[in-house]
């Protein structure tokens, strides 16, 4: 069973940037897709990003060209690099594992607000 662990969230002004980790336990990682999604109080749940274990990446049309998604396979970790934050990124980020998602870390807030 994989285990993911979250950093890297907080408050950020409009126009900032903030880089988000995931380390992935055991095996899983280096063979499957890993990913982020985030979720906004009462709404469902979203894709953000997804990186495969070939590195192809896929973003949501509303991060293209702000976010990016990499992935260390050496340290078994994940990053999503956000550039440019809105407000309206202000959710829970989640990591994910699998694509089918398998497995989600326990989120971490990021806030976007002056």
């Amino acid at each position: 069973q994989v285990q993911l662990v979250e950093s890297g969230g907080g408050l950020v002004q409009p126009g900032g940037s903030l880089r988000l980790s995931c380390a992935a336990s055991g095996s899983f990682f280096s063979r499957n897709a890993m990913g982020w999604d985030r979720q906004v109080l009462g709404k469902k749940r979203e894709l953000v990003a997804r990186i495969t274990s070939g590195g192809t990446t896929n973003y949501a049309d509303s991060v293209k060209g702000r976010f990016t998604i990499s992935r260390d396979n050496a340290k078994n970790t994940v990053y999503l690099q956000m550039d440019s934050l809105k407000p309206e990124d202000t959710a829970v980020y989640y990591c994910t594992a699998g694509g089918p998602v398998l497995a989600l870390g326990q989120g971490t807030q990021v806030t976007v607000s002056s």
